[in-house]
């Protein structure tokens, strides 16, 4: 997506050769218009498989989830947790993760009523990079018994492995940016 990669050139920052650092616009300060824009993209692309669901983690996927959930019709979002909460009881799905930015383990939990077995769940993120977070969403989406129509990412670390491993196990994903290298702190494109 064209403004998404406009914006990640003007505000991001390319930390190393493994951080891309949006938040002044997708996961601290948010460009609501930007991300309107981005949520309707998603929902065009996805809205034939028709999701009655969408799944986040939080905090940082949560605003496109919504934005997304709003170009879909005002479908439903759910974020699974990933902390304990007093009010989280009864029967939940879990799943452990370990987070690539945080370099921690903890598990990603959702209220089993979020989720059902007639739901065809659509997964949305703000990044993909070695797929753990993905890989626990998908692990809810099975624990539910329900259907994973495909996976939606602002910003997919193409260098890293975890669109390749969704991909060869024929999960649709859609990376508004697929970013190829950081390079001298310049954040550099995959073509087409």
């Amino acid at each position: 997506m064209k403004a998404l990669e406009e914006a990640i050139q003007q505000w991001g920052e390319g930390i190393g050769t493994s951080i891309v650092k949006v938040d002044r616009f997708l996961n601290h300060r948010i460009d609501t218009g930007l991300l309107t824009r981005m949520g309707r993209e998603i929902a065009d692309y996805f809205r034939a498989d028709a999701p009655t669901v969408i799944l986040t983690v939080e905090a940082s996927g949560i605003a496109l989830a919504i934005t997304t959930a709003q170009a879909l019709d005002n479908i439903p979002v759910v974020f699974a947790k990933k902390h304990a909460a007093s009010t989280l009881r009864g029967e939940m799905y879990a799943e452990t993760i370990r987070s690539f930015t945080k370099d921690i383990t903890y598990d990603m939990r959702c209220a089993s009523y979020c989720v059902t077995a007639s739901d065809r769940v659509l997964i949305v993120d703000d990044f993909l990079a070695d797929g753990e977070a993905t890989r626990g969403m998908l692990s809810l989406v099975s624990q539910a018994g329900a259907r994973c129509v495909g996976v939606a990412i602002a910003i997919e670390k193409a260098f890293q492995k975890g669109g390749r491993t969704l991909r060869d196990k024929g999960i649709k994903v859609l990376s508004l940016a697929a970013v190829r290298e950081i390079r001298d702190g310049k954040i550099l494109f995959q073509e087409g």
